[in-house]
């Protein structure tokens, strides 16, 4: 056991025990002003379905400053229709935060710098939800760990697996309980190749801010896989939208047990090639039988990308999300199945744009405090 891994169980467990004791808690340092950067992400990657997720190479920015009066400023995607009142999704999600932390909400001037499209599968809303919480917590001094705020955001966004990404970075295997337990596995995310994640059994987390204890609804854990260096996602992002209710709903609520195994078994082997380099495996590793040929019937092209891509050199692809972009992934050079995707989307009448991005990368920064 390391040294520094003992401190850090040595401080949860002071946090944990002693905290609550006292009335008082040091007030953290609040800032003026705060940006933040939340990556795009890409959810399920074929067999993950709601338990994987991966931070991609496209960010949004979000700014939070005091202010004398409440205002938005969007610009990019969605800057013509996105809600610029009180119920906008980041400062929705900041509320959360507020009242989570016992604290009244500042008036504030968020500016959003959208770069993520919405409804494509890519973790739009996502990022507004983590872009909220993470600015709003950095701007009342940090008094929520990473941990805290996957809880809330969890919640907000009603499953993890593009949330846990989008905060922690990396590829994130995420699991919910159904309740939380004392004995609960707690875990803490090392998105960069090579770092060690770090467990403990240790009590329901609990995080104090001035006395005031802010209680988790459920338990979230989520532990960053590994992944070798040298893959890229190749992206076709049709113009259309698809709602992720609407892909959701077209689901049945049962699945085979022949479907169940195939898709846990393909879950299992690609967390396995990811670390090992064996992109030979993506192939097989990437196929599904839960949610893609079902929503096959919402999103057109969908298979006729996904084997285009392949035959041009892909070693695997999917569905990004509930789509309706396709994700590709890669090695070495993309251009040809860049062209090879756009291609099968003309022939299927379908109108968008290919881009190609890093995957595995990291998570919510702060950018800026003053």
């Amino acid at each position: 056991m390391s040294s520094d891994w003992g401190l850090t169980f040595l401080r949860h467990d002071f946090l944990l025990y002693f905290l609550p004791v006292f009335d008082t808690f040091p007030t953290p340092m609040r800032y003026r002003k705060v940006t933040v950067r939340v990556p795009a992400t890409t959810a399920n990657l074929g067999p993950g379905y709601d338990c994987m997720g991966m931070a991609l190479g496209l960010a949004s920015t979000f700014s939070m400053e005091r202010a004398g009066a409440f205002s938005i400023e969007i610009t990019g995607a969605g800057a013509k229709r996105l809600s610029r009142g009180q119920d906008n999704l980041v400062w929705t999600s900041a509320l959360r935060l507020y009242k989570a932390i016992g604290v009244k909400a500042p008036a504030v001037r968020l500016r959003c710098a959208n770069a993520i499209p919405l409804n494509r599968g890519l973790g739009s809303s996502s990022s507004a939800i983590v872009g909220g919480l993470v600015a709003a917590n950095a701007l009342e001094g940090a008094p929520l760990d990473s941990e805290a705020l996957l809880q809330l955001a969890t919640e907000i966004e009603g499953h993890p697996d593009n949330v846990a990404p989008a905060l922690l970075g990396g590829l994130q295997i995420v699991v919910t309980a159904e309740s939380p337990s004392p004995l609960g596995l707690r875990s803490s995310s090392s998105p960069i190749e090579g770092e060690e994640t770090r467990k403990s059994r240790s009590p329901e987390p609990r995080f104090s801010l001035g006395g005031r204890e802010a209680k988790r609804g459920g338990s979230v854990v989520s532990i960053s896989s590994p992944v070798r260096k040298g893959l890229k996602a190749v992206l076709f992002i049709p113009d259309l939208e698809v709602p992720t209710k609407k892909a959701r709903a077209i689901l049945p609520p049962t699945v085979s047990r022949a479907d169940a195994v195939f898709n846990a078994g393909r879950t299992a082997l690609l967390a396995s090639a990811f670390a090992q380099g064996r992109w030979e495996l993506l192939r097989i590793a990437t196929q599904d039988r839960l949610h893609q040929p079902q929503r096959a019937a919402i999103i057109p092209g969908m298979t006729p990308l996904i084997q285009a891509s392949l035959e041009a050199g892909a070693h695997g692809a999917f569905l990004s999300g509930a789509g309706p972009t396709i994700l590709a992934l890669a090695s070495g050079e993309t251009k040809g199945i860049e062209a090879a995707m756009a291609k099968a989307a003309r022939g299927e009448g379908l109108g968008g744009s290919t881009r190609t991005a890093a995957i595995a990368v990291p998570g919510a920064r702060v950018t800026q405090k003053e």
